[in-house]
């Protein structure tokens, strides 16, 4: 059994645990359920803004703790305050350290902020929405087609953004009407091995009307001007921020790097 396949069925476990414990009545009385969501599309797209989608993260199945010390409270508003087009917070536990009160203090900076965790289930989208998020994240890796057009058409029926992650060409089949962003994760989830290469492979595949982002293993700026020019709209970024002990001081340092000297961004298009 592989890390994604002992993921999913811990977390079928998971979500069957919450539903005896929370039900959908609940969750929709929720305080945050009746927010209008966030549009990270637009964000995205806002040229004063850098387009990373910066990361909150402690630990990986992969690395095991990233950073135990650092408060999702101070990274997010350094994220925020230096450009973040939106937030990434893990909201899964067993494996990443994340937690839905994560989220809701991410809140406080009002970007878009995305659930990173394993949908699998509706429930988990009604979850989301009642947390706060703007955004879910859906792997193609671990739904089928009709599957990811199931919980994308909710997600949108709910007012939530939907991203989908997608890893090799197969997986563009997946793509579908309700998804609004299309994330190439350059980290294959059976063997978490790192490839740059596949978000450029792929990139060209993706349908015009769909943002595309690239996921994992960017480490630099000139690795963001790269797939820049290969279209890509949005980077979604984490483990290189916070593996740093100040994980907010470094990526304000990687974004003065891509503004360059002149204080405005530098992308080259091509």
């Amino acid at each position: 059994m592989n890390i994604l396949d002992k993921i999913i069925t811990h977390k079928k476990a998971e979500v069957a645990q919450a539903k005896a414990a929370t039900s959908l009545t609940e969750l929709l009385a929720q305080p945050l359920y009746s927010r209008t969501c966030l549009s990270l599309k637009q964000s995205l797209l806002d040229p004063g803004k850098t387009g990373i989608i910066a990361e909150f993260k402690r630990k990986s199945p992969s690395k095991g703790i990233i950073n135990g010390s650092a408060t999702v409270a101070a990274v997010t508003k350094a994220y925020a305050k230096a450009g973040a087009s939106g937030l990434s917070v893990l909201t899964d536990t067993e494996f990443f350290g994340g937690s839905a009160a994560d989220l809701e203090q991410a809140m406080a900076n009002k970007i878009p902020i995305l659930r990173k965790d394993f949908m699998i289930d509706s429930y988990q989208i009604v979850e989301a929405k009642a947390m706060g998020a703007d955004v879910i994240l859906l792997i193609a890796a671990c739904l089928s087609p009709m599957e990811v057009a199931e919980l994308a058409g909710y997600a949108k029926d709910l007012g939530l953004e939907v991203l989908l992650e997608i890893h090799n060409e197969a997986e563009l089949a997946h793509i579908c009407t309700a998804v609004d962003m299309v994330g190439v994760n350059n980290r294959d989830l059976k063997t978490f091995t790192v490839d740059v290469n596949r978000s450029i492979e792929l990139a060209k595949q993706i349908p015009g009307d769909k943002l595309t982002i690239a996921e994992s293993g960017i480490g630099d700026v000139a690795t963001v001007r790269l797939l820049k020019q290969q279209g890509f709209s949005g980077f979604l970024i984490g483990e290189q921020f916070m593996k740093q002990e100040r994980p907010g001081e470094a990526f304000e340092a990687f974004v003065r790097e891509l503004k360059g000297e002149s204080g405005e961004l530098i992308i080259d298009n091509g």
